[in-house]
């Protein structure tokens, strides 16, 4: 039992903070159950008043006035329940760690200081007093980012001095304290290193104890319309990434909506490794989307990714294209089951109408509105055809259920209309999306003839058709892009332009571009410094990872002047493994070694491959000596469990206990920038121990 009198006065600190929020959460929990019986009593109430007489004539303005009433009072229902399971939801997250940091400042130097304790979440009390504090506030920015002294933080626009006098981290689960430590600097490393020594788990743990003072000043950074972040592998750009969208969903709570914020993630596994992050914050998450995704969405993945085309090139294609007339075989029809719905003499005929009164986007604006209210008319014409009613009443129950809840008995002509427009509707619902998206386009045409090519890659063809059209995603406010040194120039002149309204926040590392057509970050710069006006940039130089020894060996790979600056704040373990086998079998004899010594330790493992047809040929080998093995492919693939063997492209972004990298031969990772970055990449997914094995003589970029 401790002795430590701080230790004492602290545990006593999170027993009556633990208790209070167990009393928050079971009212919270009673209202709830309360607020929904009362509903349901009322909802049942009116139903039987409702139906208790007949609704004839005279009765239905009556009945409209009672439906009226119902409608709002379940708003207000509704509105009641989401505040109260709100807070519902921060208090249970806050009973797993109340707390981890403490600050004492003083506001005036007659005044008393006061203690306040940072969590994950806030939580008022019945008095509206905030005893916990959400770790996104303003004056939490002490924690973070201040030494003990004289200091000053800013809130509301306003700057406000202050003493900071402690600062104090806790080691807390549920309502039991572990630890504490204080510093006079932000924030100190014991407690750092007991959370990066924990073994890894799937899902990319909440971080928020573990900020920085250089990844605060990325998480806090002012809002501006291109943030470019580069850091080293294991600097943590990810976690900062995650919580630079948790700060900005706290700072703009009341007119940010996560559909407003979307998260472009590297892969699927990528994504399925983080989508738990935020919700741990207490925050929902973001549009998580891989790059392939949206790609799919805005252009033709039937295309080539890219033609290498220069930014200049295809803002100068872009040009010609806002400009451009249609000529009468520039559309496409659009049908559905053999019948054309939109044909192309409409088409034309609504072009030629609007381009002699119009120029431009609003050309394209105007025939989308018009081709929906023309299609609209063409499903109430419709529904009056003894062909379409004979369609709808030859639905299979299943059908009938699956469009409309229920079979069809239509008991008058009125009602039979109704439901053939909603069948007409279900069945045009491909037409509606080709209209807005502009489907009836023939890009590759316009593109070509203002090319002068035979062929558009996706990343061309989407841009024609954005300048074209001036169709783009005007909603999202930040877009976030992870691997940002995986881009081409044009892919990221397309993104910025095809999110006109929205802040970038982009992290990358300039070692890890594993393609030739990679753009530089003077290129990144460059691009928003052409669409957005001002770039932004900070750099992380910590890692968090590795242990010592694996950061001095994938730091080995980088430019003299980038390695003086990494360091690594993991205590030393084990100096990694590095053989060359003379033969076949004393290879196979040694991989095996290492894989079963990965999976003997626990933890999250992985082989990591120079490509995809590597990958499988290691996990056919491995496969056959029964060691749990997973070839990872996809999100559901990734196996924390056994070992996972994947290529060094999906294993950007991941972290794991041990990684084996199998194929460092001096073929495979000859002396050239793209391989170093490769295999600088692989070294640096491991945080504790690593091997790198090959057949025959070494790769020439390490000395075994």
């Amino acid at each position: 039992m401790p002795t430590d009198e701080v230790f004492i006065l602290e545990q006593e600190h999170l027993s009556t903070t633990y208790a209070k929020l167990e009393e928050i959460r079971d009212l919270l929990e009673a209202r709830l159950d309360a607020l929904a019986k009362e509903a349901g009593e009322d909802f049942a109430a009116f139903r039987d008043e409702l139906f208790l007489g007949s609704a004839d004539d005279d009765q239905r303005l009556e009945m409209h006035i009672e439906y009226e009433y119902l409608n709002h009072l379940m708003d207000q229902y509704n509105l009641t329940r989401d505040v109260n399971a709100e807070r519902l939801s921060r208090a249970l997250l806050l009973l797993k760690r109340p707390y981890f940091a403490k600050i004492t400042v003083q506001f005036k130097p007659d005044a008393p200081a006061r203690e306040l304790y940072i969590g994950e979440a806030g939580m008022v009390d019945e008095y509206r007093r905030h005893f916990i504090l959400d770790w996104r506030s303003p004056v939490a920015e002490l924690y973070y980012n201040r030494e003990n002294g004289r200091t000053s933080y800013v809130a509301d626009g306003r700057t406000i001095t202050c003493d900071l006098k402690l600062r104090r981290q806790f080691d807390i689960e549920k309502d039991t304290l572990k630890a504490y430590y204080d510093t006079t600097v932000a924030i100190q490393d014991e407690l750092l290193l007991e959370a990066l020594m924990r073994t890894h788990s799937d899902k990319m743990g909440a971080i928020t104890m573990t900020i920085q003072r250089e990844q605060n000043q990325v998480i806090r950074h002012p809002d501006v319309p291109a943030l470019l972040v580069e850091g080293i592998a294991g600097s943590g750009k990810t976690s900062v990434l995650l919580q630079r969208i948790a700060y900005l969903f706290y700072t703009y709570r009341d007119t940010l909506d996560p559909s407003q914020v979307c998260l472009i993630t590297p892969n699927p596994v990528f994504r399925a490794y983080i989508d738990n992050v935020l919700p741990q914050l207490g925050e929902a998450n973001p549009r998580l989307v891989t790059k392939e995704e949206l790609m799919a969405r805005i252009s033709r993945l039937d295309r080539a990714a890219d033609a290498g085309i220069s930014v200049a090139e295809l803002r100068k294609l872009g040009d010609r294209a806002e400009s451009c007339e249609l000529d009468m075989d520039d559309f496409y029809e659009l049908a559905v089951d053999d019948e054309v719905v939109v044909s192309i003499p409409q088409l034309r005929r609504l072009y030629k109408k609007l381009s002699s009164r119009l120029s431009g986007h609003g050309v394209f604006s105007l025939m989308v509105e018009e081709l929906l209210e023309q299609t609209e008319s063409r499903i109430k014409s419709r529904s009056r055809e003894e062909e379409v009613h004979d369609e709808l009443l030859g639905m299979s129950a299943e059908e009938q259920r699956r469009l409309f809840g229920q079979p069809l008995y239509p008991m008058s002509d009125e009602e039979l209309i109704e439901l053939s427009q909603q069948y007409l509707r279900d069945k045009y619902a491909s037409v509606f999306e080709r209209i807005v998206q502009a489907d009836w386009l023939r890009i590759d045409r316009i593109g070509c003839r203002l090319a002068k090519v035979t062929g558009l890659s996706r990343v061309t063809w989407a841009y024609i058709k954005l300048r074209l059209t001036g169709f783009a995603d005007r909603e999202t406010r930040y877009v976030t892009i992870d691997e940002v040194q995986d881009y081409t120039a044009s892919e990221l002149l397309l993104l910025s332009e095809y999110f006109p309204h929205a802040n970038f926040l982009m992290l990358g590392d300039r070692h890890q571009a594993i393609s030739a057509s990679s753009a530089s970050f003077d290129e990144i710069r460059e691009v928003f410094m052409l669409t957005r006006g001002s770039v932004d940039e900070c750099f992380l130089a910590t890692s968090y990872r590795s242990t010592p020894q694996i950061t001095e060996l994938f730091a080995s790979l980088l430019d003299e002047e980038s390695r003086i600056s990494v360091q690594s704040v993991q205590r030393d373990e084990e100096v990694p493994v590095i053989i060359a086998f003379d033969d076949e079998k004393a290879y196979r004899d040694g991989l095996i070694a290492q894989v079963e010594a990965a999976y003997a330790r626990k933890g999250s493992a992985a082989v990591i491959t120079s490509s995809g047809r590597n990958a499988r040929r290691i996990h056919a080998l491995l496969a056959e000596q029964k060691i749990p093995v997973c070839l990872t492919d996809s999100a559901s693939d990734l196996d924390l469990d056994g070992i996972n063997v994947m290529s060094v492209k999906l294993a950007k972004g991941l972290e794991f206990d041990s990684v084996i990298i199998p194929d460092a031969d001096a073929a495979t990772y000859p002396d050239e920038q793209l391989a170093k970055n490769r295999l600088y990449t692989a070294i640096s997914r491991a945080t504790h121990n690593v091997a790198v094995l090959c057949c025959g003589k070494m790769t020439p970029l390490l000395k075994p």
